[in-house]
């Protein structure tokens, strides 16, 4: 049997699911891609939700790296900038929402949020109000890609799913303008700054 390293399994998963999308995603197909039988990838990982659970956090690893400053006195750029950075990610990789929405945290990516935490305590949050924080905004942002991601993947004539959404529209007289769903993120998670500001200014 071929051996395989399990960085190589990751890298090829993660192509795969570029080209064509969680669903199509199997270790069949992984398998073939890798030219090995399927057992070289259990030898690795125990079953399909190990591995994308480790896809989810090298994507994270790659593509969400904005550090912890030192200075506080823009905690609240930091805040937003640091969800911008997640967004930024998770639509790296094609259904990157989808792959992330459940996934376990490992323990490198527990150890990379204790800082976060720990510099919104500095800036005048609980711990417990900064660890829900950072848990809102992820979920937040979560939510808006998936609904992004849905809107204009799968591999369908987007043009033909906006004349089917404008109908559905026009038929419940909701006559609305196609919403950017960068603005739109941009908009909730103002929402959510805001609240926290007023909570460290109470503080």
């Amino acid at each position: 049997m071929a051996k395989i390293r399990r960085d190589e399994i990751v890298d090829a998963a993660l192509e795969l699911l570029d080209e064509q999308g969680l669903d199509a995603l199997t270790t069949r197909r992984l398998a073939q891609r890798l030219g090995v039988e399927s057992a070289a990838l259990y030898w690795h990982y125990r079953d399909k939700s190990v591995l994308l659970a480790e896809m989810a956090a090298v994507a994270l690893a790659r593509h969400h790296t904005l550090d912890v400053p030192a200075d506080i006195a823009q905690w609240d750029t930091w805040f937003a900038d640091n969800a911008r950075s997640f967004r930024r990610a998770l639509l790296a990789h094609r259904d990157g929402a989808r792959l992330h929405a459940g996934s376990t945290p490992d323990p490198d990516a527990v150890e990379r949020i204790r800082p976060k935490i720990a510099y919104l305590v500095r800036a005048g949050l609980t711990e417990q109000e900064a660890g829900m924080a950072l848990l809102a905004a992820g979920q937040f942002t979560i939510g808006c890609v998936l609904e992004q991601q849905a809107a204009h993947g799968g591999g369908g004539d987007e043009s033909a799913r906006s004349d089917e959404a404008d109908g559905r529209q026009r038929t419940s007289g909701m006559a609305m303008a196609p919403i950017d769903p960068g603005l739109a993120f941009e908009f909730g998670l103002g929402l959510i700054v805001d609240g926290l500001r007023q909570r460290v200014g109470r503080a």
